[in-house]
């Protein structure tokens, strides 16, 4: 083997770093006399020799320096017997160059009979060194605060970044600690995260906190530090390494999006205006403010209002209306406010343009000056609360949502330092918006919930009177506001006879539709009453009507819901005869009525209860009772026995047991049941409606019989006539008469027997004649020429009103006198 040249700098064993990777590294197999036997692509592409060219002749050529036989002989020994040689060597390149190499000589190896070593190389390239200088001067000038703490903690060296960072002096902190030198700078967990490190040898990474520094004393900043342990030689920690980077713009950043996000879950949690402009104020202090008002135009606060301006709709007024929604104050009380909550402020920053609350953009004012003669002249009071209570800086955000101005909310500082800066009107200015969004929203559900209340209530019964047959009152408990206006309704109907008819219905659904809706089923129901339909009937035409105005909705196939749409409804209608006390009733999927007999003792009847209206293909059925006077009948909606556990029977056993007190009058009781039973809003509307029946004496009542006589009619006239003057009536006497007359003349003659005449003296005297007939008499206008034609014509000019109800043995035809 050819010895290697002088300058080889060798080592007698291969270290872990000195492995090379055979795949790829040059490599060749040389023979004890230098011969090349093998030669890789590799070693090709290092030196650019190809295999042609290198096996079989001298490696003596490849080498860049002179020969060496004793120090080759020495390395050939070495590898026979069995260990390997590695150092760095000179070669020469094809093209001429010289290069350096890493050379790995193995341990000596036969094929066949011939001994062989292998030889690897790789190139060895100059490693970059760096001047003291340099380094010193990087790590004084690196934009990383950096510093070594002995470990007593002291300080041993830092950089000038850190030095600026604290605002402290080099010479002020070496040799002492941290918490000696930076007390405000939460040095004692810094310390406490420096002792960590020492005492486990792990590194602490990316530490945050926010604090103050005597070289920005005005301005909290915000540092992420980190520490590791120093070790000696001898792997004993002998001090820590703390870095630090200023972060405060990444650390605002990230507390204003944190502030936003939970003003999103904390403002706007109602649907009421003044509740959303004091979360605002609440939101605010003490995390972004000292002092925090809301100031809303009066159109927003207004139930009736539509809104404040349209920004697009022109200038605004000269003088805004604005009254305080919201306000709060790190100081209790809100010493520093001029105007409380509710009372009418005029505020506007200066330059005072109310343009403005318009345009939407914030006012910052980061001085305030309260000795400035615009405030001074024409804010005196203002001027002295800044004064007194040291308000410095100020942002005002005009409140504006969907194209609308809404008002002002106005952030002020005192205890707190810090001016407001640009960062801040940013945050304010979201903030607002949040908040504005809520305000619009609660506004406009108000709105809305308003006139569906107003619609409501307008199409229920202003007044109701029982007249002679019943004692009535009732109660109606909107739903809560966030559920919506429901569809409960009730009423009471005066009918012929001193009859009272009696009805509770609840549309399904919420808002102006079930409001809607039930105004509709309402005019109905009267309507079919007014016709004298008993209860079933009256409930098969009422589902009739449901599943028409249904049909016509789909018909119309715009694609979308109408107001009034029908989607289902429940009802029950009595109907009480004072003269017989007899009660018809029949419900569509209706909770039934509650007696209370004159005892106490409170049932519910048994009533088929028959499908809700609009499902349509079901019969109704009508069920009778007997109601003994003074007994308590109720009705009510489901609202009123659900509760909170959803058990309507236990519910109807609480009305039963509500109900059957004694000692109570009707208004107060029927106030009492909902108050007791209903002590909290629900989503769903509660109507009670409550009867005491009254029983017509006998003294009230006049029945004849009428034989089929012509003849006849006069005597019943002077019966009737004699009758009417007992009662005191006597001014009805002729008009009696000639009802009398053409009702029991014509029953005569067209009518069937049996034929009665009755005189019922009630709120109205009311004239009735029935017959087995079922032909109704028709109204006819009589001409000039005409004979007769005219009776049922004087009947309804004499009368108040008149009309025909059917029965199940015949009609009745009746008409009505005022009582003077």
């Amino acid at each position: 083997m050819e010895s290697p040249r002088k300058g080889i700098s060798a080592s007698t064993s291969a270290g872990p770093d000195d492995l090379f990777d055979a795949s790829s590294d040059a490599a060749a197999v040389i023979a004890p006399n230098g011969v090349v036997l093998g030669w890789t692509l590799s070693a090709e592409a290092l030196l650019g020799y190809p295999a042609r060219e290198v096996v079989g002749g001298s490696a003596a050529h490849l080498l860049a320096m002179p020969d060496d036989p004793l120090r080759a002989a020495a390395v050939a020994e070495r590898c026979r017997a069995g260990h390997g040689w590695s150092g760095l060597i000179a070669v020469r390149h094809r093209d001429g160059r010289c290069l350096d190499v890493h050379l790995l000589v193995s341990a000596s190896f036969r094929i066949g009979a011939d001994e062989c070593f292998l030889v690897s190389a790789r190139e060895q390239r100059p490693q970059w060194t760096v001047a003291r200088s340099v380094l010193d001067g990087f790590l004084t000038r690196l934009p990383v605060g950096m510093a070594v703490m002995d470990q007593e903690l002291r300080y041993v060296w830092l950089n000038d970044t850190l030095e600026q960072f604290g605002g402290v002096p080099r010479e002020q902190r070496l040799g002492r600690r941290m918490s000696e030198v930076l007390p405000g700078l939460q040095a004692e967990a810094l310390e406490g995260l420096m002792r960590k490190a020492l005492a486990t040898g792990v590194p602490v990474t990316d530490y945050e906190y926010a604090g103050w520094s005597w070289a920005d004393p005005h301005r909290q900043h915000a540092f992420s530090t980190s520490f590791f342990p120093l070790v000696d030689a001898d792997g004993a920690a002998s001090g820590v390494c703390y870095l630090v980077q200023d972060i405060t713009e990444r650390w605002t950043a990230r507390q204003l999006l944190t502030l936003v996000n939970e003003a999103g879950t904390s403002i706007g949690t109602t649907l009421d205006v003044l509740r959303t402009a004091q979360e605002l104020a609440d939101f605010a202090v003490p995390r972004f403010a000292d002092f925090v008002v809301v100031d809303l135009l009066e159109p927003v606060l207004s139930t009736e209002g539509h809104g404040a301006w349209l920004t697009d709709a022109g200038p605004a007024p000269v003088t805004p209306a604005m009254r305080r929604a919201g306000m709060q104050s790190v100081r209790a009380g809100c010493p520093e406010a001029v105007a409380r909550i509710g009372e009418e402020v005029g505020f506007l920053p200066p330059p005072r343009d109310v343009n403005m609350l318009i345009s939407g953009e914030p006012r910052l004012i980061p001085v305030l000056d309260p000795s400035d003669a615009l405030w001074a002249r024409e804010e005196p009071v203002r001027a002295k609360r800044i004064r007194e209570f040291g308000l410095h800086t100020m942002i005002a955000a005009p409140m504006r949502a969907r194209n609308t101005a809404l008002g002002l909310t106005t952030f002020a500082r005192s205890l707190n330092p810090v001016p407001f800066g640009p960062d801040d009107v940013l945050l304010a200015r979201e903030l607002v918006a949040r908040a504005a969004v809520c305000v619009d929203n609660a506004r406009r559900y108000t709105r809305e919930h308003m006139a569906a209340v107003t619609l409501q209530r307008s199409l229920l019964p202003p007044a109701l009177s029982g007249g002679t047959a019943l004692e009535v009152a009732s109660s109606y408990l909107p739903a809560d506001p966030t559920g919506g206006v429901g569809g409960d309704w009730f009423d009471v109907i005066p009918l012929s006879g001193g009859r009272m008819g009696l009805v509770i219905g609840d549309v399904v659904g919420h808002g102006i539709a079930a409001a809607a809706s039930m105004g509709r089923l309402r005019t109905a129901v009267q309507t079919l009453a007014d016709m004298e339909l008993p209860p079933d009937e009256l409930l098969a035409h009422l589902d009739d009507l449901v599943l028409r105005l249904s049909d016509e909705e789909n018909a119309a196939g715009s694609g979308e819901r109408s107001t009034t749409t029908f989607i289902g409804a429940t009802c029950l209608y009595a109907v009480y005869d004072p003269v017989t006390r007899r009660c018809e009733m029949a419900r569509a999927g209706h909770p039934p009525p509650v007696v209370v007999a004159p005892g106490g003792r409170a049932y519910f009847p048994e009533i088929p209860a028959g499908p809700p209206l609009g499902l349509g293909g079901m019969a109704f059925e009508a069920t009778e009772i007997e109601l003994a006077e003074n007994s308590l009948f109720g009705l009510y909606t489901d609202g009123l026995i659900e509760g909170g556990d959803q058990d309507v029977e236990r519910g109807m056993s609480r009305l039963g047991a509500v109900l059957a007190r004694t000692g109570h009058n009707l208004g107060t009781l029927c106030a009492s049941a909902v108050h007791e039973l209903v002590p909290v809003p629900q989503p769903d509307d509660i109507a009670l409606l409550l009867a005491r029946t009254h029983a017509l004496g006998a003294d009230r009542l006049a029945t004849w019989e009428v034989p089929p006589d012509p003849a006849a009619v006069g005597d019943l006239r002077t019966r009737a006539i004699r009758q009417v003057e007992e009662w005191g009536l006597g001014e009805l006497a002729m008009t009696t008469e000639l009802i009398v007359s053409e009702l029991v003349t014509n029953a005569i003659r067209y009518a069937a027997l049996p034929i009665r005449l009755r005189l019922l003296r009630d709120a109205r005297l009311t004239c009735e004649v029935s017959d087995a007939s079922s032909t109704a008499p028709r109204l006819r206008h009589a001409r000039s020429t005409d004979e007769g034609g005219r009776g049922l014509f004087l009947v309804a000019q004499l009368a108040h009103r008149w009309g025909v109800r059917y029965t199940g043995d015949g009609k009745i035809i009746w008409a009505e006198q005022e009582i003077p």
